[in-house]
Order: structure tokens, then sequence, then C-alpha cells
């Protein structure tokens, strides 16, 4: 500085807090102490050099102060100015002020004791100190401004070079670790303001050998944590996907990519791109890898070394391929767009900078855009669809050559609404004018208001990180902009936005981009990052005492915003305001009065914008603003002037006329003028309509604002028309006139260029050219041809001449008056409704001279109609040479594209078409024709196609109608028709010249050929062809047949009969009366009916009764009965217009009288049934369980009427056996017979009787009607029948069947092999309770067969069958055997059949004989047991065995010991048994004792 400064009494001041540091400054001074001859000591500050406070000088001239000022001359004699010193009373501010002294930001003290050193450094003599800028204001800002800062240099003199020395150093050291720290405070600590990500350490290129790898580091702060991505030479780096390659890492903001074994290709410029919600930072290091250059001079196809960059000096051409069409894409979905991408020469590793585009917008992925890049496909996906997404889209790819790019739209449709008529949701909301707690919201209004317009918007906001919506607005906005207060500083908010219209509330648009609450200029601030460091020198001063000083007065109050809704007011901050943030009170006053009233008197807003609602509006008010902070409430500002309250800005004016043109088969380009005077236009909406209806639907759900629109999405062949809106934020503008009506279909162009231009024929002073159609005729049908020619001479050609002035039809040509020998060249151009084509490429050179060819040349002008599934009509035109002798005949030869030509008939075809059918639909098919004449057949015409079998869709055939005065004609309707298009009726593929025979009626869509006088000279093929279309054509062949039908109808038609739908006919109704109806089929409400009886009119009255219903067409007449008188004919005569009908029934003779007694027996039933009757008549029936009921149904019955049962005439009483069998349930009558026996047979009777009348009913049980009952009762019984089973006794084996009641006459037959069995001793057939059965004895292997049951069942009979062979034959035979060889075993068995008692007492010394009888086959062995335990014969027992039937035991004189249990046992090889006894000895004289004793 160019002043000294004295600071003595600040270094003796200061010199205290610096004793522990007093060695270390020892060692600094000495280490310096050899500059200090050549400079003077600096202290430095280090100032913020993002802050515009830090880049100017503030001296006390620009700055508003109170403080008291002196002026004071330096030792070089220069004045500057003195302040007083700081206030103690003042608080200290924490305020960040820009150069316009408005508040942008707060700084917050890390080091709140260095501050008060600062500050107390300040407070030294006055006397001895002079200061340009406040001390404490400049050291504020150098602790607590968080950028690069700038030295700032003061120099200052000591009296003692030491002290000098000392001070310096510490105030150097103190400055730079106070800064340092608090820079990495601030930018690691996340708990600071959110800010933009940036680079502490940024990535550093280098150059590796191959083979090794290297690995690039950086050290990255931003809060919240940014992401980073790694990218080489602009193409995304994935190290998931190549883990062997790549290796990323992130740890604590420090964050590496290593490359693995590098190698030539790894060579790039490798990019660093770190991103979150404050922005976005990047930085570029380049790597080289090298290699050693050992050995021989590397040849071509060597790796190239030292970092080679493989697309150097190669041309890239880019080619796009597999496009994205026009997409259309609902709101919610999801849809995905992509193309090929095609690099030639394709170079290894080498990848293009693939953007895509919205609207000439770069997209950046998001979450609702995602990109990706396969090396050969570019694809974007849009997730979740909404109209923001609408627009043109644009895939550009760059490469070092150049670059190419691809556009189409892509279409969102609305979502379905929830509730039909309401509105569809508002789009593009965006946040402007964010302030700490104010923020302007707008948005676009929908293309669709519904069934009704809008009536207004509800506002949404919500916190970022929390999902609660609250909603802004209590009423409606009608505006598409709203100001929303009350935000809290610092938070993050998102909005959105809903219409609203009679039927109801709109779903949600999508959410706006999060924007922070915060002033403006701290979000330009840490939107703009650090800037360059500021080299310019600070002058010192002392600082103001603004702290606690009331602010002065706002300035430039205005009314950037009036609506009927609300006002917006701004200001900008007072100059006078410290360093203490300022708040705001905002006053109005009604105009014409002088009371001015506080707004928010609640709290003071902190932005200097504010939005004033609940105005009256079209009133008028004044406006203005005052300041306020800590010391107090400031004086006001000027006021704004009277403000009306109402909308300010207007609606749009309605566009100009639109113009709409054909484009494409499903588009039309829509043309409009501007909108006039439109303010703050937001675009245009167009809308269509289908001609006819009164529906208008969307073109663009989001506005364009060029005026052009292609409309994509229309029904082909429909008629549109078009009209405009345009939009801004006050509201739709009217629409736009309806543009004229347009169809949808391809716009016409010029035809494309014949081709093939030949030699058909050559004479001496003439040619015969023949070429072929264009490819691409335009859209329009090919109207003629033009020919040219020139000479050739040697190499030298002429100029071209034209040879004919008016357009030719076919497709070859005479040309006449030639030169002979003269060599010519030609070339052929087309016309269409559109202009003519370019000429064709030239014809070879072609001599005129004449041929000597005898056959036809090649036949001209293939073409086809009438192209369906099946069949083609192919048409031509006869060779330009017909030989030697005329053309006789023609034939028609087709191929399918991958086999050999085959011909399409035998015989030849004198025409010149020809029907092919037979054809395979979806086949595509060629055909070529050749001539014949009397030398012979000609060369083959030129290929016509290939043509697909297939039915244009909506294809119409014509057909025949006859109208109501009996005119013939035939109709072909086309929905197709193109401006032009005409209708072209021809018979026999000729066109028709004579109009005698046929008149052509066209309107629109429809033509109609009407027969004048219908003949046979009128048969043959009548076809009709649209022009300007598709090849839409039909045939329809009128033969001899056919017309006479036709003509008969015309006669029908010319005399009418009315139909009848049914004839006269006649039925019987209830009472004996007689109806005479017929219906009509087809009449007019104008008929009119005459009855008619032998030839004299009958009219209503008392014995006839009429009926004409014209809503069904019935004609009725009734008549109460028929007398003798009334036999005859009955005609009913029919007039309707001109039509008439007849229609009569004759009853006469045998006819008559049977209908006479058929009346008069109805009748007597309707007498009958006025008491009681019966229903239905006594009759019976036979249940599942065999019980046969006697029913009847009885009607018109009261409790007191008499029901009398008899059985032959023998009446039923109440305590007869058979009374218990009657019941009576809901009007049925039932005698239950149960199971009937010949004992039932008898006449039964029902009487009904009351004083109303009486019936009987008679059912006869004897004879016919007991073998009816019978009948039926074998018919129950058979069908009841169970399937044959078999089961196996020792006797044989039993088939038999099951039924639930078998009756003694039922008459049951089996047979075998389909012959009766006749019953023997070893067959036999039976019944045994409810089992039907056939037993077969001894069964042998001639049973084996097929059995059946014929059960008779009153008709026929019910047969069950059962096959007994195979399996089930022996498995039955195999039981048989089994259960035989038992029974044998059972009768041979060993027993003992009696002679033994159970029990003998015997005396002792009593001799005891038992004899038991014993049987068995063989004869079975015999032994004894006692006790269990076998004994044989001795001397006391004797045991014998007689005659093999008789055991014996004799025990001669019995003991005591003989008591026990014998056992006689019998055993052979059938089985062994036992016939045990007790045997109990006794003693008399012990028995006496125990007597006596007892």
């Amino acid at each position: 500085m160019s002043a000294s400064l004295q600071v003595t009494q600040m270094q003796q001041q200061h010199q205290q807090q610096l004793q522990h540091q007093q060695r270390y400054r020892h060692q600094r001074h000495e280490r310096h102490e050899h500059q200090e001859q050549k400079q003077h000591y600096e202290s430095s500050y280090y100032l913020s050099s993002k802050s515009s406070v830090s880049k100017q000088s503030f001296s006390t001239s620009k700055t508003a102060s109170h403080r008291l000022k002196t002026s004071v001359k330096t030792e070089k004699g220069q004045e500057v100015l003195k302040l007083s010193p700081l206030p103690k009373r003042a608080k200290r501010t924490y305020l960040a002020m820009d150069t316009d002294k408005e508040v942008i930001g707060y700084v917050i003290p890390v080091f709140r004791a260095n501050h008060d050193v600062v500050r107390g450094l300040m407070e030294a003599h006055e006397q001895d100190q002079v200061t340009e800028e406040g001390i404490n204001y400049v050291a504020m800002r150098n602790l607590f401004v968080r950028e690069a800062k700038e030295a700032m240099h003061v120099r200052v003199e000591k009296k003692t070079r030491s002290t000098h020395i000392r001070e310096s150093a510490e105030r150097v050291e103190l400055s730079k670790t106070m800064e340092e720290w608090t820079e990495f405070r601030k930018k690691m600590n996340p708990d600071s303001l959110t800010h933009r990500p940036e680079f502490i350490v940024k990535p550093r290129g280098q150059t590796v050998w191959e083979g090794k790898s290297v690995k690039l580091h950086c050290t990255v702060a931003g809060w919240p944590k940014p992401r980073i991505a790694w990218y080489k030479n602009n193409v995304l780096i994935d190290a998931k996907s190549h883990p062997e390659k790549y290796t990323a890492e992130s740890n604590y903001n420090m964050h590496s990519l290593e490359i693995k074994n590098c190698d030539f290709m790894d060579t790039a410029q490798y990019r660093a791109s770190v991103l979150n919600i404050k922005g976005e930072s990047s930085f570029v290091a380049t790597v080289v890898v090298k290699r050693f250059q050992d050995g021989e001079e590397p040849g071509p196809l060597d790796p190239k070394p030292h970092g080679y960059s493989p697309e150097h000096g190669v041309t890239f051409n880019t080619t796009i391929l597999d496009k994205f069409e026009v997409a259309f894409g609902n709101e919610g979905e999801t849809l995905s767009l992509g193309c090929t991408v095609i690099i030639y020469p394709t170079v290894k590793k080498y990848q293009p900078e693939v953007v895509w585009y919205r609207d000439s917008v770069p997209l950046k992925p998001s979450k609702w855009v995602h990109t990706a890049w396969s090396g050969e496909r570019a694809t974007l996906t849009l997730v979740h669809l909404n109209k923001e997404d609408e627009g043109m889209y644009t895939l550009r790819v760059n490469t070092k050559s150049g670059f190419d790019t691809y556009s189409a739209y892509v279409f969102v449709r609305d979502a379905d609404v929830e509730v039909e008529g309401v509105p569809v949701a508002p789009l593009d909301v965006r946040c402007h004018d964010a302030n700490k707690d104010y923020v302007v919201v707008t948005w676009k209004q929908p293309a669709v208001e519904g069934s009704s317009s809008i009536l207004g918007y509800y506002i949404d906001r919500c916190e970022v990180g929390t999902h609660h919506w609250a909603q802004c607005n209590d009423t409606p906005v009608k505006y598409a902009r709203f100001p929303v207060t009350g935000l809290v500083e610092g938070r993050s908010y998102v909005f959105r936005v809903r219409a609203l219209n009679k039927a109801g509330v709109s779903h949600p648009s999508r959410v706006s981009e999060a924007v922070v609450a915060m002033d403006p200029s701290d979000r330009a601030r840490l939107r703009a990052g650090p800037s360059a460091p500021w080299t310019g020198m600070i002058k010192f001063t002392e600082e103001d005492p603004t702290v606690g000083v009331v602010p002065g007065e706002p300035s430039d109050v205005v009314v950037t915003e009036a609506t009927k809704s609300y006002v917006v007011l701004a200001w900008k901050p007072p100059v006078q305001r410290g360093h203490e943030g300022v708040m705001y009170y905002i006053e109005k006053c009604i105009s014409g009065t002088e009371t001015w009233q506080r707004v928010n008197t609640g709290m003071p807003v902190k932005s200097p914008r504010f939005a004033l609602f609940d105005l009256a509006e079209g009133q008028s008010y004044s406006f203005r603003v005052r300041c306020c902070n800590s010391a107090g409430v400031g004086e006001p500002s000027v006021s704004t002037g009277a403000i009306t309250v109402g909308d300010k800005l207007d609606l749009p004016s309605a566009p100009g006329n639109p113009v709409a043109t054909r484009n494409t088969d499903t588009s039309v380009v829509v043309f409009w003028a501007a909108s006039k005077d439109v303010v703050h236009l937001a675009g245009y909406y167009i809308e269509c309509s289908v001609v006819g209806t009164d529906v208008w639907m969307p073109c663009n759900n989001k506005p364009v604002k060029q005026t052009r629109f292609v409309c994509h999405g229309l029904t082909t062949r429909e008629n549109y028309v078009f009209r405009v809106k345009a939009v801004n934020a006050a509201g739709y503008s009217h629409s736009s006139a309806d543009s004229e009506a347009v169809v949808v279909q391809a716009a016409i162009s010029i035809p494309g260029k014949p081709t093939g231009v030949k030699l058909l024929e050559a004479v001496k002073d003439y040619m015969v050219l023949g070429w072929d159609a264009p490819a691409k005729d335009g859209g329009a049908d090919i109207r003629g041809y033009f020919v040219d020619y020139r000479t050739v001479k040697g190499d030298v050609v002429g100029q071209w001449h034209e040879m004919n002035h008016q357009a030719l039809t076919t497709t070859s040509y005479k040309a006449e008056n030639l030169k002979e020998n003269v060599f010519y060249q030609f070339q052929v151009r087309a016309m269409n409704m559109a202009g003519v084509s370019k000429g064709s490429l030239p014809s070879a050179s072609l001599e005129c001279k004449e041929w000597t060819i005898t056959v036809p040349g090649a036949p001209v002008g293939l073409h086809v109609l009438e192209v369906r599934d099946t069949s083609v009509v192919v048409l031509w035109e006869p060779p330009a040479f017909n030989g030697r002798s005329p053309v006789n005949g023609y034939y028609l030869d087709l191929k399918k594209a991958s086999e050999g030509w085959k011909a399409g008939h035998e015989k030849v075809n004198k025409g010149k078409y020809m029907k092919v059918t037979g054809l395979k639909a979806g086949t595509s098919y060629v055909f070529r024709v050749r001539a014949q004449n009397l030398a012979g057949v000609g060369k083959p015409s030129a290929v016509l196609g290939p043509i697909v079998a297939q039915t244009h869709p909506g294809t119409k055939e014509i057909y025949v109608d006859v109208d109501d005065n009996g005119v013939i004609s035939m109709i072909f309707e086309c929905s197709e028709m193109a401006e032009g298009s005409e209708f072209i009726w021809s018979k026999n593929y000729k066109a028709i010249t004579d109009t005698s025979r046929l008149t052509i009626v066209t309107e629109g869509g429809k033509s109609r050929a009407i027969f004048n006088d219908p003949s046979l000279e009128d048969l043959g093929i009548f076809s009709c062809v649209v022009t300007n279309t598709d090849g839409i054509s039909s045939s329809y062949t009128l033969t001899e047949e056919g017309l006479k039908r036709l003509l008969d109808i015309s006669f029908d038609h010319k005399f009418p009969v009315i139909p009848f739908k049914n004839e006269m006919a006649m039925e019987l109704l209830e009472k004996g009366r007689v109806r005479f109806w017929t219906q009509l089929e087809k009449f007019t409400s104008a008929c009119e009916v005459e009855y008619v009886f032998n030839d004299v009119i009958v009219t209503q009255g008392k014995k006839y009764t009429m009926n004409f219903d014209k809503t069904t067409g019935i004609i009725e007449m009734f008549m109460d009965s028929l007398e003798v008188t009334d036999e005859g004919t009955f005609t009913f005569n029919l007039v309707d217009g001109k039509a008439k009908g007849t229609t009569s029934l004759v009853l006469i003779g045998e006819e008559f009288r049977e209908l006479q007694k058929k009346s008069e027996f109805e009748r007597a039933e309707w007498v009958r049934k006025q008491g009681p009757h019966f229903v239905e008549y006594l009759d019976f029936t036979v249940t599942e369980e065999c019980d046969v009921l006697l029913k009847c149904k009885i009607g018109n019955v009261k409790p007191e009427t008499e029901i009398t049962w008899s059985k032959d005439s023998i009446e039923i009483a109440e305590d007869d056996e058979d009374a218990k069998k009657i019941e009576r349930k809901d009007g049925e009558l039932t005698f239950n017979i149960g199971k009937i026996s010949k004992s039932d047979m008898g006449i039964y009777q029902v009487f009904l009787r009351d004083e109303r009348g009486k019936d009987k009913s008679t059912f006869n049980l004897t004879d016919a009607g007991y073998q009816a009952v019978m009948n039926e009762l074998f018919r129950v019984i058979a069908n009841s029948s169970s399937g044959i089973q078999v089961t196996s006794t020792e006797h044989g084996i039993i088939l038999y069947s099951n039924v639930t009641y078998c009756h003694e006459d039922v008459r049951v037959s089996w047979l075998q092999k389909d012959a009766k069995i006749a019953a023997s001793e070893r067959v036999k057939s039976g019944v045994t309770g409810e089992q039907l059965w056939l037993k077969i004895n001894e069964p042998t292997e001639k049973d084996k067969g097929k059995y059946t049951m014929d059960i008779f069942d009153g008709k026929d009979g019910v047969k069950r069958v059962f096959d007994l062979s195979g399996q089930a034959w022996e498995e039955a035979f195999e039981e048989f055997q089994r259960l035989k060889a038992a029974a044998i075993a059972e009768r041979n068995r060993a027993r003992v059949v009696g002679g033994l008692p159970d029990v003998v007492a015997i005396q002792e010394g009593k001799s005891l004989n038992l004899t038991g009888n014993v049987w068995g086959e063989p004869v079975p062995e015999v032994s004894w047991m006692k006790n269990e335990k076998v004994f044989v014969s001795d001397d006391h027992y004797q045991l014998k065995f007689e005659h093999g039937k008789f055991a014996s035991i004799t025990i001669a004189a019995v003991t005591t010991a003989d008591s026990g249990k014998y056992a006689l046992v019998v055993k052979n090889k059938y089985g062994t048994e036992a016939g045990e006894f007790t045997v109990s000895v006794y003693n008399p004289e012990d028995e006496e004792n125990k007597e006596a004793k007892g």
C-alpha cells in the first residue's frame, strides 16, 4: 500500500496472545532475516473471490454512513478519510452482501476467538491509525466467506525490525491457517449449505507403458454427496460389466478409476463427471499408452506404437437403419425409440457420440429418460410418459468426420379419466422467481377441457423428502400462473397442478423440478461456481457503525403481475441497511382515501416480492413498502400510484384460418396464421373432426409455437376438418374457423421415370416402341406418355424432339415418318395429374430397317384388375407387330416367385383379358402373355408382377339393385375416393361408348349403371375401375339366367303384390270361437283390409269381430260359433297404394262338418269347466318302486265339492281297506294300488259334484287297460335291472342281475352267443327275490362266450350282455374249482359224528365202555388222548376201531385215577377232528362221609 500504518499499540495488545508461539516466530525471523533489505514485510488477508464484495475497493465515498468522518494525511502527504471506531453496542452481523448492498446469504462464524482478536486490533490509538476501509468488515469477510481468497497487502512500518518481523510472520501464518481450515470445513462438512460439486483434487493425465496398470484419482466436494461417472472418449465406462478391465472405487469423496493391463486402445481422454441436485462438474485427463520399439520396423498389420489413435486419419460414413416411426403412447406407459447405427469403416473400440434431442433440446438421462448405446443400436426409453414428453425426437450421431441425424414425432395421449367429462391434467409445471419464502408457479393448459370449460386450477406443493401434498389455494385460479407464499427458507419443494371444471377435478400434472426457497443471489453464486482469483489491492478503513441502524426506504416498487385474483409487488432493497438482514412490511391504500393499511401485520416477509390476495376486483389501490430490522421500521417507499385490480393479460386472439393439405395415408399438414398481438403465447392446440360428426379430437397434447403442424394418427380415406386455438397464461382463445375438408391420403406427386424402352417392330419408315410403366405413379393414375427421339451418328447425338403432342394411353407407340437405315434413340416421359415426369433412360441406338419376322411380337400394356384372394383379372394390349398374319389368340403364363412357368389355360384365348382363378391367398405371382398367329406363337411379353393375391381391405363388389319402380341397375361403391378419382365403367373390359344401353349416375363414392332397356344385348362382363386409387375395381357377369331373374323381380316391383308372411289360417278358441287370421310381411300404414264371405263383404257386428294390428301385420276375424250357413269361402282383400293382396280359406264338405263338431265340443268343454271338472282325466303311472298309481287332476273345486271313488260301480267308503290308498294333494287325486296283481283288475271311477255341476272320470283296468299297466310295469322292471355280474359256487358259475321288483309274469330269456339257452339239469335260470340268475353247473370250455339276458319291457325288451371269456372266465372258473375242492374236502374230512357224551360220571370199580361214530373218506386214523396225552390199548384200556366207523374204549374197572378229559382224535388227508368228553369217577363211601360231615 502507498501509506504506512503505525500499529505500535496494536502490537502491544496482540503480544500477549502470541507468547506461546515465541520460539516459532524467532526461528521464522532468523530464517527470513536475509530478505529484509530487499522488501517490506506484508500481512496478507485472504478474501473471497466468489463474492463480488472482494472485487472492488470500498471507499467511504461509496457507502452511505452515519459515522463520524475525519480527514488525515499519511506520511507521504496523501489525504484519506478517517472513521470513528466501531461502537461496542453494535451487534455482530452475519449477512453477506453484494456490490449493491443487497443481502445475498449468510456466513457462519467458525473461529469466534480469532474474530474478537481481529476486532480488538482496531481499538488502537486513533491518532496513530490511518484507515481507508473498515478493518472489522474485512476481517469478517476473510474469516467466513468460503471461496478462493485474494491476498491483501498492508505495508507496516516498524520502529524495530524484530517486532515488525514477528508481527508479519504471525499474521501471515494465522491468516493462512484460519482460511484453509474454514475452506476445508465448508467444502467437506455435510451440514453446510448445499452447493454444486467441485474438484478438490483433479485427475491428472498419465503416460504408461503397455501392459501396466494406471489409476486416476480425484477428490470431490459437494452437498448433497455427488455421484461420479467415468467416461472414455465421451462413452460411459461400465466397470461392473468389465471387471477384468476397470475397477472404480469411491471412499469418503475420494474416487479412483483403475485401468488394468493397458494396451494401445486405452489411449484416450478420460472424463470424470460428478453430479448432484445443485449442478454438475467434470474434468478431463489424458492417458497415453506407450510400447517398447525393439526389433524390426513394425509392419502395417503390427500394433501401432506410442499411443496411436486408431481413428486418426479415418473418414467415417454414418448410416442410420431400422428407424423409429412416428410413435403414439398413453400417459403412464413406457415408450422406447431406437435406431441401428452403422459406422463405416469399423475401428476397434472407437465409439461415436450419440445424442438425443427433444424439440432441438439435448436430453440428459434422468428418472424419466433412459438412453442406451450398445455399439450398434441407440435406444431412448421414456419411462412413465407424460404430455411433457411429446415432441420431435432427434437422434444425432457425431463422429470426427461429421454427423448424421434422424427425427420423428412422439405423441402422448391423455390417460383415461376416472369421471367422464372432467378435464385432463395440465402440463409443463415450472417454478420462477424463487425467493426465501416465495415462488411463482406456471403451467400450460391441457388440450382437452372436458365436458365443460375449465373453471380454474389448484396448485399443490410437497416438501422434498416427504409425501404430503398441501393445496396452496382455496379458490381455483383462472390464470396459468400463481405466486406461492409461505415457504420455509432453505427447504426444497416440488409442485403440481390440477384442473377443475363442472364435472370434477383432473388428474394431477407431472411434478415440477425441485426448487429451493432461498435468496436469488445465493442461488446465482452457488450456480456460478468459483471465479478467477482477484489480484487487486484493498485499502483498509475503519468500519462504519451501520449495525443497529434503522434501514432506509426500498426503491422501485412496481406491480409485476395483476389479475382478478391477486397482485404481485416487487422492489429493490434499501441502500442503507447495514450488515443486518432486513424484512419488509407492505401497505395498501384505496384510491381516494389517505388511509394506509398494513397487509402483512402478522409476519414481515424476507423476499423483495409479495403477492396480495383478497382485493376487490375493479377497485384501485396504491401500494408502498417499509423495511425493518432489529433497530426498527424504516420510512415507506414511494407509492406505486393507483393500480386497478383486474386481468392485465388478455386472452389471445383467434388464429387465422387453417389450411390442411395432404401428406401421407395417415397424416395431414395444417398451416395457419399466427394470433395477432398475443402476449406470452404458450402455443397452439390443433383439433380435428371427421366430416359429418361433431366430435373434436386433439391432434397434439402439448402446445406448439410454430404455425405449421403435421397431424398424425388419422384414418386413411377419412374426410377431416381442422381448427386451431391459441393459449397463454390467461387461457384459451376462440377456435379458428374450420378448415376446408381434406381426405387423408398420400399427397400426389409427379410419377417416376418409365423404364425398359425397347424396339417391338421395325419397318422402312417407322418403328414400334414399347416400355414399362414407372414403378411409382405419384399417388395418381398415369394419364399418358410422351415419346422423344433424337438421331445418332457415330458418337454424336442430336437434340431431343417430341414425337407426340397428345398423351399416349398405352405403353407402346408407332414412331412414323422416320428415315430408313438411320439410327435413333428414344426416351419416354409419364404424366399424371401432378405433371410430367423426367425422361427415362435413353434406349439403345435403334436402326430403322424392316424386320423379316413372321410370328407376332410381344403383347404390351399388361396390367391387372380385381385382385382378390383367389383370383385376378389380367389385361393386355395386342402386339404392335402382328407378323405376317393377324393375331388370332393369346396364351397366358403364370408362376410363383420360386417356381417355373405354367400355362394358365389350355385353349387359346381370343380376348385381350383373362380371369385367373385358383390362386393361393397371400402368394405372389408373376404373369406374361404370348400372342399367336398362323405362323406360330411369338415371344412373351414383359413380366407383370409380382402381384400378391390378396383382397384389398374394404373392397366391395358390384351388386345389382331393382328399385321400387322396377328399374334394374348395377351399383359400385368406393370408400377410398381420392382427389380427381372417377368411376370408369366398361363392358367386356372395353370402354362403353354406346350410352343408349346404360345410363351412368355417380354421387360421391357411389356409381350406378342403369339399364335403359334390359335385353339379351346386355349380356356380358360389366366392370368398374376407380381411378387414382390402389387398383380398386370389380366386375359383374350378366348371364341369360340372371337377366331373366332380374326381369321377374322388375315386374314384381312394377306391379307389386303385398307379401304375406302367413297365408290365411283358422284356429279354434275357447268356448268354440273360430279365429281366421293372416300376417303381412311388408306393408305401409295406408294398408286397408276388406273382409269377404262367399263374395259378400261382411262388417263388424254381432256375428263377426275384426282386427288389424299394424304393428305386427296380423289381420284377424272372429266368429262365436259355426253354423250350417257358415259353410263357404272366407277372403281377406288388401290394398296398399298400388300394391294388392288376397288370401282365402275354403271350408266346405266334410272338412267344415268336422270343424263344426270340434267347435261344439270346445263349447261343451267350456261349459263343463264352469263347475268342478277334471283337468287331467284318470290315468295310471308306475313308480320306480314298481307301485301302480291311478292319478287325475281336478280343478275349480270348492271345500263342499263331493269327491267319490268307486271300483266296479261299488263306492269305496271311508272305512274300506282301499280308502287308505286314496290321497289328495294340491288338486291331484291318487289311488295307490301298490304291487299289482290280477285281483286289482276292475273299472275305477271318480265323481265330482256340487251345486255348480258334476264331472266324472273312468279308468278301465281290465283287458287292454290291465295289459297296458303290466307293460309299463315290465318296462320299469326291465330298466331297473343292473348289469350282469358273475359269481362262482362249488357247483358251478352263476350269472345274475338285480332288479327293483320282480313280478311273476315278467318274462326273462337267456341267450349264449345269441342262441336261446334251453333249460337242463346243468344249465338253469330262475328268479330269487329281486335277483334274476342263470346257473351253469360243472362248467366247461363250451360254456365260454357272450351271454345275453333279455327282459320283456312291454314292447321289444331290454338286454343286458356279459362276456364270459378271457380273464372273466379264467377268474370265475378258477374260483369254481377252488370252491369245489373245498366242498369235497369238507364232505370227506375225518370227524366224530356222534356216540360220545360230554360228561361221564361212573362209580369206582365199574366198567366203562364208550363208542364213537367216525366218518371220513379215506377211512381216518383213530387215536385216543387223556389230558392231552396219547395213550394206547393195554390191559386197563381196551381200544377198538371196527368197520372204519366205530371207535370204542373200554376201561375194565375204573378208579379215581381214570378221571380226566378224554378225546377221540380222527385224522385223514382232509383234516383232523377231536371228540372230547370228561370222565368223572366217584366213590360212594366218600360221598356218604362228606354228607355226614356236612
